[in-house]
């Protein structure tokens, strides 16, 4: 029978010790700061929402002062049908009318109480034991009524009036966990049903919250082939929310509104907005504890540092390029002449991480030429090779040379999308043409400056 190939105990042992020695860096980071997380229906009604409760104590233990922000949407939609009371919608909004109010109060209630429970777990062989969490909850969201549009009264249906920043700051100075839901309360007593993505940055605006951590069905944002889009900026996301806005499809719903809410927060000065996934079992973790992260963050931080190359980076350079040196895609180049060509490099870093280089060589006849392109896999399709090719050609127009030249075995349509000309052999200066090799017959492209 074939043997598995499974990491023995000694070495899931070891990979533990050095990914607990590698997350000090963030715990460090992430101490005494303000988080608040919004945990919606559809999260609360998933399998992994206990997970959810472990790894939130996590944070609670390790000094991270939180606020979590819980909504309701599909169990209140499930208690109106029960009730026979139909779910009416306008501007994708809830119309709360009084005989939908009493319904979304006892929800809402109902569910408060089962979280509170969930963090008073506290079994001798669960996660929670000796967490001793304090959650406190109370009147802190004052809200005001939507009001009457386009002719639809929305009755109890609300907007966040004020935050009461000063009440939940003296909770979380006292090491409590604040719990917020999507109901909020007017000056003349009226209750208010709220969207909970609403009440999450509004209150992350009001701290000046540190970080809005907001959970979606997906493992984030994604592009139109389905792969995971690790960052964005403001405008990038409202260009993503203009694009789907007209989707039908109920998870694309539930991030769009996450996604309306973060660049909100954006806009109120909340840093970092993270998008992450309520059906993964340690996502949080992930996204909070790892470089690699796991959803999509949502900032307008530039994280991508694109800058010169110096002697400590050959390192990073080499790794980068070994795989494409093992493909035959790039020549072979050895630690001591990168070390001789490093001040020729640019390289891309990510939290002081090398994802991408570039390297430009200048030649005779104010001729130059573009080299050693590698982007690391997990962060391609960002579009760091082309920052990267800008950058190398800006230099090379500060350097006076009038053209660049590129060899290349597998990214000819890259190249001539980029402005590039197929040319030949004989086009090249010539002491490069003498160190052409046949053998690679590799394409030569040009692009005058």
């Amino acid at each position: 029978m074939k043997q598995e190939n499974r990491p023995t105990m000694d070495q899931t042992v070891q990979q533990y010790i050095e990914w607990f020695r590698y997350s000090s860096a963030y715990i460090n980071a992430h101490r005494n700061k303000v988080f608040v997380i919004l945990i919606t229906g559809e999260a609360l009604a998933d399998e992994n929402f206990p997970n959810i409760v472990y790894d939130i104590s996590l944070l609670n233990s390790l000094g991270v002062k939180l606020v979590l922000v819980h909504g309701a949407r599909p169990q209140i939609s499930d208690a109106l049908r029960k009730a026979g009371i139909e779910s009416r919608y306008h501007r994708n909004l809830r119309i709360s009318d009084p005989q939908s109010l009493a319904a979304i109060k006892e929800t809402v209630g109902r569910l408060t109480i089962d979280i509170e429970a969930q963090f008073s777990l506290g079994l001798i062989n669960s996660p929670m034991h000796g967490s001793d969490i304090r959650l406190s909850r109370g009147n802190f969201i004052t809200a005001r009524p939507f009001g009457v549009h386009d002719g639809v009264d929305f009755f109890n249906t609300g907007l966040v009036r004020k935050v009461q920043r000063d009440a939940i700051e003296r909770q979380l100075s006292q090491g409590n966990i604040v719990l917020l839901s999507n109901l909020g309360y007017s000056c003349t007593g009226e209750v208010f049903n709220l969207s909970a993505e609403q009440v999450a940055m509004e209150t992350a605006t009001a701290l000046r919250a540190d970080k809005l951590i907001l959970f979606i069905p997906g493992r984030g944002v994604l592009d139109t082939e389905g792969n995971l889009i690790n960052s964005l900026s403001p405008e990038g996301a409202r260009n993503y929310l203009r694009d789907h806005e007209d989707s039908g499809d109920q998870e694309q719903k539930v991030t769009n509104d996450a996604l309306a809410a973060a660049i909100k927060a954006s806009e109120g000065k909340v840093n970092r907005v993270h998008l992450i996934s309520h059906q993964q079992n340690g996502a949080l973790l992930q996204e909070l504890f790892t470089r690699e992260g796991n959803g999509t963050l949502v900032s307008n931080d530039s994280f991508e540092e694109l800058r010169q190359a110096y002697i400590g980076d050959v390192g990073g350079i080499l790794e980068l390029i070994k795989p494409l040196e093992q493909a035959g895609t790039l020549v072979q180049r050895s630690r001591e002449l990168l070390e001789t060509e490093v001040t020729n490099f640019k390289v891309v870093a990510w939290e002081g991480m090398l994802i991408a280089c570039a390297a430009l060589y200048p030649l005779e006849n104010a001729s130059g030429e573009i080299a050693c392109i590698a982007i690391h896999p997990d962060y391609q399709k960002r579009g760091l090779g082309r920052r990267l090719l800008s950058s190398l050609e800006r230099e090379a127009r500060s350097r006076q040379l009038e053209r660049v030249f590129i060899l290349t075995t597998a990214a000819t349509h890259w190249f001539l999308e980029n402005g590039f000309r197929q040319s030949s052999v004989d086009e090249l200066p010539e002491s490069k043409k003498q160190l052409y090799n046949y053998q690679r017959n590799s394409k030569v492209l040009v692009k005058e400056l």
